[in-house]
């Protein structure tokens, strides 16, 4: 398989998480930093480019659907600028390998929780 088809599929898949809310850009991470020999920084870089249009496609039908929380949206946004900018910074402040490790080890708690979480 060539490489732009590899990229392809893995883009599409990561689209159709995001299209679910279901985080496909760290889905689009792990291809880039494991499979496409993308150093760290540069990926979170390309990840935030690409969560701006997926997120802006997959926006109108949450809301049609009701599944926007409307009292919540200024204070989720508020904080999530601050904490963006203030992880983007640490980020760059940070050894590489010591930010892979830590979002493995982010992806694996997740992953736990998803595995046993209930109903």
């Amino acid at each position: 398989m060539t490489d732009w088809l590899i990229a392809a599929l893995a883009g599409a898949a990561a689209g159709v998480l995001s299209g679910f809310g279901a985080g496909g850009g760290s889905l689009l991470l792990i291809y880039m930093t494991s499979f496409a020999g993308v150093p760290q920084a540069l990926a979170q870089g390309i990840n935030l480019l690409y969560f701006l249009p997926t997120a802006a496609a997959a926006l109108p039908a949450h809301f049609k659907n009701g599944c926007v929380e409307k009292k919540a949206l200024l204070p989720a946004i508020s904080a999530g600028l601050i904490f963006s900018a203030l992880a983007a910074w640490a980020a760059t402040a940070l050894d590489v390998e010591l930010l892979r490790r830590c979002f493995g080890g982010f992806l694996i708690l997740i992953g736990l929780r998803e595995l046993f979480r209930k109903g």
